[in-house]
């Protein structure tokens, strides 16, 4: 399989082409719609994706805030953007690609095997002396057709029951895991077992990915091991999904909970952890 990650000099060998198909997913917890910046500034050729209408569904508080969104509605809005079977699709944000990992993730799981990140980003693109275009782009429709169910994803109960067989990777900044602070969910800590393994620091600060060998060693002091089963959530399943890229970069094959702790605290029955231990007992 080809890298999950596409640096700007190679993505610029081959944008254009008939068979690239490059995505522009901003979002962002605090501004959702990205369409604004995406009109000012995007990549030659790029198309928007609305993540929260098009990579994910919306239903009841207990079903998360960001659920899978259902693979016929995500075929039709792959065909919106352009994609046809054996296209090579980049995405990428403006956010360290904290959000377009999403796009990597919902369609390697529909199917799509050549998906790519586009490391550093938006920062990375324009860093590199390229320019941007501005306006809408709209595609001319694709034939995609989607499979479903390509990447391992976690139960609620599958979660709950990971950390007694193998690691949890909580995703989320450490201070919302350790309970002190929570802006959106209606419970604070995190599922008891689950390992505090903040992604953001699974970039650099320009929001390039780590080396392979770097990443690999920071999962690996976190507990993770080839054998054992891997898991990761965040909030509502849009980060973890950048945690399980970088687990991949590091040669991990990682289960995604897309729950995460937006379903979790919002069962009332579900326990919780606070602090900085797995089991939220005190230091």
């Amino acid at each position: 399989m080809p890298s999950p990650l596409i640096s700007p000099d190679e993505l610029a060998g081959i944008i254009g082409r008939d068979d690239v198909r490059v995505l522009d997913v901003r979002w962002r917890l605090d501004r959702p719609d990205g369409r604004p910046e995406y009109l000012l500034g995007h990549l030659p050729g790029a198309v928007y994706v609305d993540l929260d209408t098009e990579l994910a569904q919306h239903g009841a508080p207990t079903d998360g805030r960001h659920p899978l969104p259902p693979l016929a509605a995500l075929q039709a809005s792959a065909r919106r953007w352009g994609i046809d079977d054996g296209d090579t699709v980049v995405v990428y944000d403006d956010l360290k690609n904290l959000s377009s990992s999403r796009a990597w993730w919902v369609l390697r799981a529909a199917g799509i095997d050549d998906v790519r990140v586009l490391d550093g980003s938006l920062r990375g693109w324009t860093a590199s002396g390229r320019t941007l275009e501005t306006g809408d782009v709209v595609a001319e429709p694709g034939g995609v057709t989607l499979r479903g169910g390509r990447q391992p994803t976690l139960s609620i109960e599958e979660a709950a029951a990971l950390p007694s067989a193998g690691v949890l990777l909580d995703a989320r900044a450490a201070e919302r895991y350790r309970g002190e602070v929570e802006p959106i969910d209606p419970r604070a800590g995190h599922i008891p077992g689950a390992i505090s393994a903040p992604t953001t620091e699974n970039v650099d600060a320009a929001g390039r990915f780590l080396e392979p060998a770097v990443l690999r060693e920071r999962f690996t002091t976190l507990g993770v091991a080839d054998d054992d089963p891997i898991g990761v959530y965040c909030g509502s399943g849009v980060t973890a999904a950048h945690a399980a890229l970088a687990l991949t970069v590091a040669g991990f094959t990682p289960a995604l909970y897309p729950g995460s702790w937006s379903q979790w605290s919002n069962i009332p029955d579900r326990p919780i952890a606070t602090g900085p231990r797995p089991d939220g007992a005190a230091a």
